[in-house]
């Protein structure tokens, strides 16, 4: 039975993670901001189409909560692909994170021109997506199989 143990490297790890964090917790100002510039008022999470077609910072404010609730979407399996392959190449790990995280800035200052389409250009992110997949697979490969 294979053990696990986490070297001091996974410190980056974790470091990627609170990063992770620190970066949501901006976009959910950002949108709190944009909010109060659209004048939008709470419980709706969204500006109404109708709206958001005439008022360019209604859809702005539509942009960033939308923006911010697919960080949320993905950010999940995310961590847990980064805290899983960090257990056996902590370092690789991380720099996938990192450029999964430099990723999804740029697909969120797309998002924030408020042209939506203008995200693709962080289409980057699925990179380091990719490379924690890899990375995850490999590691539990090692820990159920070996």
């Amino acid at each position: 039975m294979a053990g696990i143990l986490i070297t001091k490297e996974y410190g980056y790890v974790l470091a990627t993670a609170a990063a992770s964090a620190l970066y949501l917790t901006c976009l959910g100002f950002q949108v709190g901001k944009y909010r109060k510039a659209a004048g939008v008022p709470y419980p709706y999470a969204y500006a109404e189409r109708a709206d958001a077609e005439k008022d360019p910072k209604k859809n702005l404010f539509n942009c960033a909560q939308r923006v911010h609730q697919n960080n949320l979407e993905i950010f999940p399996v995310y961590n847990t692909l980064l805290l899983i392959s960090g257990i056996k190449y902590p370092l690789y790990a991380s720099y996938a994170g990192i450029v999964f995280l430099l990723g999804r800035a740029v697909y969120s200052s797309g998002y924030l021109t408020g042209q939506p389409s203008k995200r693709t250009r962080g289409g980057f992110y699925g990179l380091g997506l990719l490379a924690l997949l890899g990375m995850t697979g490999s590691t539990l490969y090692e820990l159920v199989l070996q």
